[in-house]
């Protein structure tokens, strides 16, 4: 499926027209609603995945290692085969892996053996037609300086982040709220990273709002937001504030709901798309 036929089936589901690309984004907020298989959909096949989130007119996924879905770096050629054929033939656009690699540790050994993991799921976003992946910075080790943590994830960001490039497949850090995952921190990890391809995943953090306002927040990330994670929309955060500032820095990528279990997911993935339509829906 082309860039082309993608927007059109993503309007078609969303229940709306498409005339032109800019026609789309004049129409809505620009960017799209997708989920995160965390933890919604940890214990939920692929089919059953995608029928769900095609039947609530979400229109991406992004899936967490170790979950029931199965996809990971561990698949043959074929079945990598058939995982991308699979999402072809929906309108669900698979967007990203959510890996656990993390470069925080002391241990260079470590370091180096989750740097390859990291390049396996590059590897495998690039075979079943992701976008990216996701990696995360996970904490400051006792052991070592605050600087020298920042400095080893911002190494290990960037040597996946030059990978993935050779194949067009972005990596996104999380930004979390603890220590190393907070703004101001993520902010040094990616000058440190310094490479085109190294990126943010905004997060959605209560340690985000200062004085009210995620713009301060926002500004300072900006330059890397690349991949949008949102949780529960009903929670006290400035969810149209968010929504505003991605789309006017022409955010065109995915919004995904990372929420926890639910034992009506049909009911529950209708209501979420409702508050997000009205929640993003730009101001007149």
């Amino acid at each position: 499926m082309n860039r082309r036929e993608f927007l059109a089936g993503s309007a078609a589901a969303a229940g709306a027209p498409l005339v032109s690309s800019v026609a789309a984004a004049d129409a809505g907020p620009g960017f799209h609603l997708g989920a995160v298989t965390y933890n919604l959909f940890k214990d939920t096949d692929l089919d059953t995945t995608i029928k769900l989130l095609e039947d609530a007119g979400f229109e991406g996924v992004e899936l967490r290692t170790s979950h029931k879905h199965g996809v990971e770096p561990s698949l043959g050629p074929e079945e990598r085969k058939r995982v991308r054929e699979r999402f072809e033939r929906s309108k669900i656009r698979l967007v990203s892996y959510g890996t656990t690699v993390e470069f925080h540790s002391p241990d260079a050994a470590e370091r180096k053996k989750q740097i390859e993991i990291g390049k396996q799921f590059v590897d495998l976003a690039r075979d079943t037609g992701a976008i990216g992946i996701k990696v995360r910075p996970n904490g400051f080790p006792k052991e070592v300086t605050r600087e020298t943590t920042i400095r080893t994830i911002g190494e290990g960001v960037r040597e996946v982040a030059e990978y993935g490039a050779k194949s067009n497949i972005q990596v996104w850090m999380g930004v979390h709220s603890r220590g190393t995952n907070s703004p101001p921190v993520c902010a040094q990890i990616m000058q440190v990273a310094n490479h085109p391809n190294a990126l943010i995943c905004w997060n959605s953090n209560d340690e985000d709002i200062v004085n009210g306002s995620v713009k301060p927040s926002f500004d300072l990330l900006k330059p890397w937001i690349k991949h949008v994670h949102i949780n529960e929309l009903a929670k006290p955060y400035p969810w149209r504030e968010l929504f505003t500032l991605l789309r006017q820095a022409g955010y065109r990528g995915y919004t995904l709901a990372e929420v926890q279990e639910s034992k009506e997911p049909e009911r529950f993935l209708s209501w979420y798309r409702k508050l997000w339509s009205e929640l993003s829906r730009p101001c007149s």
